[in-house]
């Protein structure tokens, strides 16, 4: 233990390792700093003050002229200085660098770091001695105590004396990661200055990892990623389940397109309610509105003169060229999906209604219309060429899936690259907050409520084509939930402003593969309603958990 202790530095003596390399190191850089003196600090001194007469308004053009052209004589002296030294400047740098390489983990991290875990092991040891003497204190107090009252009060003490000793440990041990972090940044921060912040793409991805290592909780690690492991665990399950039951394989290269392509409609959907969700909202009425799309497209490209009707009208688009009927009906399938979640958003936006209500009315009002309209009758198939035209199939490969693809790029970009997209964010972490900054949340809800029409209508319509028809106001029923469902599990929070597209489209593929293996299994439909809920409810759970550690 004495042996160990020795090893274990001090502040002092921590300092002392790292003199020799910080008085290397340190007169190279004090070199470098006066080369770049009249050479590279020159030249960036002179284009941010280029930069800033060309954004000063209160000059003329010729005063503005003028005094660019006195900087840019600067400049191009400070450019020829630069370019000079620039060699010279290179090898000091190199020189710093492989004496760092040869010296800096042997002489000075590596007695560090065994250092910290040597105090690391102290530290904790010294918790297990005090807790036991806390212990036998206690009991030789309880011992001694026959009243009640002061019993209670002794365990509320020795309640409180374990709390103080724990947060002790956490102290000391959080002090010892710090110093080991520092150490190991330390060598980052002398290459920092000589190379001006710039790093290798290794020496980038060493201090990531480096600060991962140190944020690290296991606690908001499971809290982040639990479900996932789990429903990967679960599916790693399934597959080696299926050849034993099924003598055939799960993962296979066309049960994974098969996979890919069921999911591609739905990711229209997910993305669409994913906006509104992000403003604490919810949309009860997609599956309606697919059922919708879906009838309205089956009608207008349907093979030969339709067979049902629209309020006793039966409908005959043959007349029209294959092509427009296609184009046609996207049009319509969009603009009914659109009108509704407009509707919906206005309701919400105005009066402060609960997207809960105004999407659950709409769901009701579109079953409604729809049923009554086409007395609830399927329309049959839409003309066979016309897949082929919207979702060819390249070598076998499904081009749905480059759409679904397609709408992720957009609607990433819109929401990451776009004010409507910061904005959503800001209103969904906080309206009040957002209304006051000068965000008009009327726009931004309304627009998250047209945005997600949009893609409903593509979706519909996109099914349509991978179903070559067959629509019907009860057709998507049930497809709100999976939706929804999918968006939580990929991260998109209720609580408002939290949410990527990578969790939403993680989320799709999650729940598509595991109705799909389910399916294949032949498990009861009903039975993947339960699992589809259990994912739903600890979703939700992890999510609340992570929302009241915050507060």
């Amino acid at each position: 233990m004495a042996n160990e202790n020795s090893k274990i530095l001090t502040a002092e003596q921590e300092t002392k390792l790292r003199q020799p390399i910080e008085a290397y190191v340190g007169a190279i850089q004090e070199k470098i700093d006066s080369l770049r003196v009249d050479g590279i600090d020159k030249v960036l001194s002179c284009q941010n003050l280029i930069d800033g007469i060309k954004r000063d308004r209160n000059l003329t053009r010729a005063e503005r002229d003028a005094r660019i052209a006195e900087v840019q004589e600067d400049l191009n002296k400070a450019k020829e200085i630069r370019d000079k030294n620039k060699d010279e400047i290179a090898k000091l740098i190199a020189d710093a660098e492989a004496y760092l390489k040869a010296h800096f983990v042997q002489e000075y991290y590596r007695p560090v770091k065994e250092s910290c875990d040597l105090e690391k092991a102290r530290v904790k040891e010294q918790y297990r001695k005090n807790l036991e003497e806390l212990q036998k204190e206690h009991q030789e107090i309880v011992s001694k105590i026959s009243d009640h009252k002061e019993l209670k009060d002794e365990k509320y003490v020795y309640k409180n004396r374990l709390f103080d000793a724990k947060m002790k440990l956490e102290k000391d041990l959080q002090q010892i990661k710090d110093r080991r972090h520092a150490a190991f940044n330390y060598k980052f921060h002398l290459i920092d200055l000589l190379r001006m912040s710039k790093f290798t793409f290794l020496e980038s991805r060493a201090q990531k990892w480096e600060n991962y290592k140190y944020v690290f909780n296991r606690r908001t690690f499971l809290l982040q990623n639990g479900l996932y492991i789990a429903i990967v665990l679960i599916f790693i399950m399934l597959c080696i389940i299926t050849p034993a039951v099924k003598n055939s394989p799960l993962l296979t290269y066309n049960n994974v397109l098969n996979i890919l392509q069921q999911a591609s409609p739905r990711m229209f959907l997910a993305l669409g309610v994913a906006g509104l969700i992000l403003l604490t909202g919810t949309d009860l009425s997609i599956g309606r509105m697919i059922g919708m799309g879906m009838t309205t497209a089956t009608i207008i490209m349907h093979q030969g003169i339709n067979t049902g009707g629209v309020f006793g009208h039966i409908f005959d688009f043959t007349g029209l060229p294959i092509g427009v009927r296609v184009v046609f009906a996207l049009i319509m399938c969009t603009l009914l999906c659109t009108c509704f979640t407009a509707i919906a958003g206005f309701f919400t936006a105005k009066f402060k209604m609960h997207p809960f209500i105004s999407t659950m009315a709409n769901m009701l009002v579109i079953f409604g219309l729809v049923t009554y309209a086409t007395k609830g009758v399927s329309f049959g198939a839409i003309e066979p060429t016309i897949p082929s035209m919207i979702i060819p199939k390249l070598n076998n490969f499904p081009t749905i899936i480059l759409w679904a693809v397609a709408a992720i790029i957009i609607i990433w970009f819109i929401w990451n690259k776009t004010t409507f997209g910061k904005n959503l964010y800001a209103v969904g972490g906080n309206p009040e907050a957002a209304a006051v900054s000068g965000i008009s949340v009327f726009r931004v809800t309304v627009g998250a409520f047209i945005l997600a029409g949009i893609l409903y209508g593509f979706g519909a319509w996109l099914e349509c084509a991978r179903m070559v028809g067959s629509g019907s106001a009860a057709y998507g029923q049930g497809w709100e939930m999976d939706a929804i469902a999918a968006c939580v599990v990929g991260g998109v929070s209720f609580t408002g402003g939290i949410g990527k597209i990578s969790g939403v489209v993680v989320g799709v593929l999650i729940f598509t593969a595991l109705t799909y293996s389910l399916t294949i299994l032949g498990i009861d439909t009903n039975l993947q309603f339960v699992f589809e809920g259990i994912i739903i409810i600890v979703a939700v759970t992890l999510d609340c958990l992570k929302y009241v550690q915050k507060k």
